[in-house]
């Protein structure tokens, strides 16, 4: 148990929109987010959904009224018609857990075009007036608009967009290394060798890695309690963007929160 105090979250009855569900972290979520009683509205939505059976999706009775599914294309979102099914659905909270690398996307311009474009044109799409919205999204550790690498620089700029939509309240998380990811296909020589290096490492600072599904639940616990009521254990750094506060949560604070009973 965190020395951290046990706070109280905000009224249940509240409705998360998750975004990369089928995602190495996402899929974490989606479960924490079926799991509590907080949100009593789930909204999954993306290329392909999650399957009932799957082991992502807990077999309890109320499960089939509490989790909407739909699939949406990306690449028309900017259209009235497909936009409006990640805005209908008037969702308290948006968790967006997309994303991909250059070998997976098969161009940079593939790459940039999903880990960016989709990303930032689904969290417009899904952005309502209420004043009291939540936009929690999955970046990562390192990230800047500057970088001289792409995957970072991507993840950089994403942010910057994301904070210039204006959501009330912005969460970035900006972890390490994802341990215990499905990966598809036999990883090569030096990403073994990555992987060894890291979890040594990490026997040593809390910088450097977490679990995918302690990283599913650090962010279901922001996107429940929000930027005013994250725990001390969260470490959690006020920013700004062009004039426009946001809040960064590292792999250290990622960590505090997964630890937390709540």
């Amino acid at each position: 148990m965190s020395d951290s105090p046990i706070l109280t979250s905000e009224s249940p009855g509240k409705s998360a929109l998750i975004l990369g569900a089928t995602g190495a972290v996402g899929r974490h979520l989606l479960r924490e987010l079926i799991s509590t009683p907080h949100f009593t509205r789930v909204g999954e939505f993306g290329r392909r959904v999650t399957a009932l059976d799957s082991p992502y999706v807990p077999q309890i009775p109320e499960v089939k009224e509490k989790l909407k599914q739909g699939v949406v294309d990306f690449e028309k979102l900017s259209e009235e018609g497909e936009g409006k099914k990640l805005k209908e659905g008037g969702w308290d909270v948006v968790f967006i857990t997309m994303g991909t690398t250059r070998k997976a996307a098969g161009s940079f311009e593939m790459f940039y075009k999903i880990d960016r474009e989709y990303v930032v044109n689904a969290a417009r799409a899904a952005r309502t007036s209420s004043p009291t919205q939540r936009l929690v999204y999955l970046s990562s550790g390192g990230s800047s608009a500057t970088s001289p690498f792409p995957y970072l620089r991507s993840k950089g700029l994403t942010e910057q967009e994301l904070v210039s939509i204006g959501y009330p309240d912005t969460i970035i998380f900006r972890p390490g290394a994802l341990a215990g990811a499905d990966r598809s296909g036999e990883p090569r020589l030096p990403e073994k060798v990555a992987v060894h290096v890291t979890n040594f490492l990490s026997l040593f600072t809390d910088s450097l890695q977490i679990q995918v599904s302690a990283l599913g639940k650090a962010m279901r616990i922001a996107g429940q309690f929000g930027t005013a009521g994250l725990p001390a254990s969260a470490q959690a750094s006020k920013e700004t963007f062009e004039g426009k506060m946001f809040t960064g949560i590292g792999n250290i604070g990622a960590l505090g929160l997964a630890k937390e009973e709540l």
